[in-house]
């Protein structure tokens, strides 16, 4: 490996702010993973050397060479096992990405909750994916004017050589699986927040809501959530909803019609009645208040 590739978290940051995407190669140095604590973007890694990988509520033993989907909204930590861990990653967000014919990353099987996010690499295919790595390392170095289009094509590539792939089945499913289903409901739902638009409502609003994006049983949701934190569900949804309507009722001068709409009720009637129920006092009462 060579020095002129490292670089700092922070350069990578500021570079994924700039441009949506990033792409470095991994130091033969098992220090070099922490760099996937970065968790704003979707990532690819094509990785070689022995590890765990937890994802939501599965843990997967990586040995030999892998290639990984992380989603940024899907909790995962990596712990390295072996001490020479070599490999690429890169980092891109969706808008990047996205073209006006390709559908929401969320819903592919690489990326999607539920989905296979860890494939095996055999040591020719580990041999191909290397060459488009390397290849978006030089492109992204060059002053050509369309090489954001040329890097696209480069991820689409690697996605759709994966998608020919057969998922690794080497999953442990039972290991804290309840505090990862837990931590994945706790991220989506928070990422929902803070609200800034009217126009766009909020779209998980009940625990059947997070289950069917989580592939998951809304009861085995519940009794998942309950376990590890002592309340269930809808108690998590209510009490971030709650929270954020004060929020908006304080600080912003949208009409308590939009702000309902916002918060994903249908008529501001349910949200005066739900509001009161979980407060004791009704929105209008409390924007009083604070004037």
């Amino acid at each position: 490996m060579h020095n002129n590739n490292i670089r700092s978290v922070s350069a990578f940051n500021n570079d994924l702010k700039l441009k949506g995407f990033n792409v470095f190669q991994i130091e033969s140095d098992a220090n070099a993973t922490r760099i996937y604590s970065r968790k704003d973007f979707y990532k690819i890694c094509l990785t070689t050397g022995k590890s765990i990988i937890h994802y939501a509520d599965k843990s997967f033993d990586a040995q030999g060479t892998v290639l990984f989907f992380g989603n940024p909204h899907i909790p995962y930590s990596w712990e390295t096992v072996s001490t020479s861990y070599i490999g690429y990653t890169c980092l891109f967000s969706e808008a990047f990405l996205k073209s006006e014919r390709s559908e929401s990353l969320q819903n592919s099987p690489l990326f999607k909750i539920g989905g296979t996010p860890i494939l095996n690499i055999t040591e020719q295919q580990r041999d191909f994916l290397s060459t488009i790595f390397i290849k978006m390392i030089e492109e992204q170095q060059t002053d050509y004017v369309y090489k954001d289009d040329l890097i696209r094509n480069y991820i689409n590539l690697i996605i759709h050589e994966a998608l020919k792939l057969q998922p690794s089945e080497n999953f442990d499913q039972h290991r804290n699986a309840s505090s990862r289903i837990t931590a994945v409901f706790l991220e989506l739902l928070e990422r929902q927040f803070p609200i800034e638009d009217t126009q766009k409502p909020l779209q998980l609003k009940t625990a059947q809501d997070f289950a069917k994006n989580m592939n998951v049983h809304a009861n085995y949701l519940n009794r998942a959530v309950k376990e590890i934190t002592g309340k269930p569900t809808t108690t998590h949804i209510s009490e971030r909803i709650i929270t954020e309507a004060k929020a908006l009722l304080q600080h912003t001068d949208w009409n308590i019609a939009d702000i309902a709409y916002a918060l994903g009720f249908e008529y501001p009637t349910y949200f005066n009645n739900f509001f009161k129920k979980h407060t004791g006092t009704n929105p209008k009462s409390l924007r009083v208040q604070e004037v």
